[in-house]
């Protein structure tokens, strides 16, 4: 691909009538693009398991569950395990990884278990795995680690 097109593949939407309709979305609006749809099955301290079947608007070019939605759900269930502990914040990111094992498609069911590893005073780590309900079979596993914002005791 020449780097004009690289350009384009990127600014796709930039500067046409799509843009003032994009900006126009309410603030705050990504969290429930992913969570719509996801259901608490187990919630426990430090450990939270959830499903949800896979909606389109998830879905990559290849029509399975895109990895950046797949990243959010670590992000987001991770953050909630945290909060399961009584923690008061559950922080900000410092390092989030993410290994794809499998696809899940549109329609299919699947369950996201996050469990904490530690919340400390400052940092909070949880371990995250995606996999397919009705198999089991993992498509992807996470780790994420936060930063949780000390409190001053002024």
């Amino acid at each position: 691909m020449d780097l004009e097109s690289v350009k384009r593949l990127l600014e796709n939407g930039q500067g046409t009538e799509n843009e003032s309709s994009i900006n126009s979305l309410p603030t705050r609006l990504f969290d429930p693009f992913i969570l719509q749809g996801l259901h608490v099955d187990l919630v426990e301290p430090g450990r939270l398991i959830c499903s949800m079947k896979v909606p389109p608007r998830l879905l990559n070019n290849g029509n399975f569950l895109h990895g950046g939605a797949t990243a959010s759900l670590v992000d987001l269930v991770g953050s909630a395990a945290i909060f399961s502990t009584g923690a008061p914040i559950s922080g900000v990111s410092v390092e989030i990884n993410v290994s794809y094992l499998d696809a899940a498609y549109a329609d299919e069911e699947i369950e996201i278990e996050s469990k904490v590893l530690r919340v400390g005073k400052s940092v909070g780590v949880v371990s995250v795995e995606i996999r397919k309900k009705k198999t089991g079979k993992i498509i992807a596993q996470g780790r994420h680690t936060k930063y949780l914002l000390v409190r001053s005791k002024i």
